[in-house]
């Protein structure tokens, strides 16, 4: 297949990439780095994106931004940052990226885990997770030519070896990978599927 790799310079992304790599053709995207470049906060970029790529099999978003911190400290620049970006972000992927999948392919968006279960500092990540969630869950009940999903990260022990944070109880951007392979090679459809449950 062909499969356009969004956010494939992250931790998330790097793992996805060499999961896929052996059995697809990759296009991979970043904000600065990879085959071509997008960002997600800007609609425009995101067609740009889709007109010089062309026509896939499948789109894999580990991307958007959010901004973690109590949410007395939370700017207003700070949830929009979560609204424009990992949500309006991977929204408009799916809205502008629909027209771009061959029929029968995919389209695997990225939430969170904090969207069920939350914790102190993450207000604007879960607001832009569950959002995500209930988008897919409707959007893909007007899109009986693709599968559309939304894989739920729980925390990267990668990413929080990087933040000083104690990773015993984490999961390896390998391990989470998989799921991203679940929803690409699966039936799923306008589902939420939680890394935790694909080990």
């Amino acid at each position: 297949m062909k499969v356009l790799l969004i956010g494939a310079t992250g931790t998330i992304g790097k793992a996805v990439e060499r999961a896929l790599s052996d059995q697809h053709e990759l296009i991979t995207v970043g904000f600065r780095d990879g085959m071509h470049q997008v960002d997600l906060g800007n609609p425009a970029s995101i067609q740009r994106l889709f007109e010089t790529v062309g026509k896939v099999d499948a789109i894999i978003s580990t991307a958007g931004l959010a901004k973690f911190g109590p949410m007395a400290q939370l700017s207003d620049a700070d949830f929009d940052l979560a609204l424009q970006n990992k949500l309006m972000g991977q929204v408009n992927l799916v809205r502008i990226g629909q027209s771009y999948v061959n029929e029968g392919g995919s389209i695997t968006l990225t939430s969170g885990i904090l969207s069920r279960h939350p914790m102190p500092g993450s207000s604007s990540i879960a607001m832009a997770n569950g959002a995500l969630e209930s988008f897919v869950r409707a959007a893909a009940l007007e899109l009986p030519q693709l599968r559309l999903n939304v894989v739920a990260p729980a925390f990267v022990k990668e990413t929080m070896a990087m933040m000083g944070m104690d990773s015993t109880h984490g999961i390896s951007a390998a391990d989470t990978s998989k799921t991203y392979l679940a929803a690409l090679s699966g039936s799923h459809h306008g589902e939420t599927l939680d890394v935790t449950d694909h080990l």
